[in-house]
């Protein structure tokens, strides 16, 4: 029985070797780059820099990984039909017809219990962050997601989450410019995901995802300008009162090029919908985030 245009009949039952391969991707590993950001209070907190902090950084990494694991299986199955009509969504395990969704549902929920299960047994504030940060993203994918403004919001937010996150099971403290910072970096790389996404589907953006009828070139472009501001500014200000080093002041010109080279992907060559991939796959941004983590080290250790 063919399910749509773009889905992809099944020739014969995979066996459970194939699913377990399905079910893996289905968790889109690929996308876990985001949950770096839970590395961000280790990285600026040198006293935490321990073999405890760090074990406790990657199991909170872990734990994220796992549990946006879930989200992703819970959206892909509520965005199942619109995602058939996406042309590289089509590709995804439960669109393509590859994956049972019924299977993808209960092989999430037992990871969802035994994930946050773990996480209130490390530390209970950073187990009712990460559940909550479950319950955003499922609000997301079955009302939110269809609010314009609000739906890009909420992903940055996420990020935020994941930053907050890190630090709680380090122990460390934040200041409001660093979560600023943060929250304006995650909404400058979802106004530039949407962007690409009105744009490839600029004549049926409508049925891929209806919150796109509300966005238009310009007003996204205009966001884009407004949040490039915030996020330098934030910054800024948070190497200027940062407890660290005052010399942290001289990142700032790292931070500015990486995002001046991102609009330069986004706005001149068209790309920008799987920001995950580009920050790692473009040299130019790869070069200047390595040259960022590199300086923060030294002088954070002068």
């Amino acid at each position: 029985m063919e399910l749509g245009k773009n889905a992809i009949q099944l020739e014969k039952r995979p066996d459970l070797f194939e699913v377990a391969i399905l079910l893996f991707k289905q968790l889109r590993p690929r996308q876990w780059s985001k949950n770096l950001l839970v590395f961000g209070a280790l990285v600026f907190s040198v006293d935490k820099m321990n073999i405890d902090g760090i074990l406790a950084s990657l199991i909170a990494f872990l734990l994220f990984c796992l549990v946006s694991g879930c989200v992703y299986i819970l959206n892909d199955f509520v965005d199942i039909e619109a995602d058939r009509q996406h042309p590289d969504k089509v590709k995804r395990p439960m669109a393509s017809g590859r994956l049972n969704p019924t299977t993808a549902l209960v092989f999430g929920g037992f990871l969802l219990i035994i994930s946050l299960t773990l996480a209130l047994y490390q530390n209970m504030l950073f187990g009712f962050l990460l559940t909550a940060y479950f319950v955003m993203n499922v609000t997301y994918s079955f009302k939110l997601k269809h609010f314009v403004i609000i739906d890009i919001m909420i992903i940055a937010s996420g990020f935020g989450m994941r930053a907050l996150g890190g630090g709680l099971v380090i122990g460390a403290s934040f200041t409001s410019w660093f979560l600023m910072c943060v929250f304006f970096v995650s909404l400058f790389l979802a106004i530039g995901k949407r962007r690409h996404e009105l744009l490839l589907l600029e004549h049926d953006k409508g049925s891929h995802r209806k919150v796109l009828i509300n966005y238009s070139e310009p007003l996204l472009n205009q966001l884009s300008g407004i949040v490039t501001t915030m996020t330098i500014m934030s910054y800024s200000l948070y190497t200027f009162v940062s407890d660290q080093s005052s010399y942290l002041m001289w990142t700032i010109p790292f931070v500015i090029y990486g995002m001046f080279r991102y609009l330069y992907l986004v706005h001149v060559l068209g790309k920008g919908g799987k920001p995950e991939e580009l920050l790692y796959e473009d040299k130019g941004i790869l070069a200047s985030i390595l040259l960022y983590g590199i300086s923060v080290v030294l002088i954070l250790n002068i």
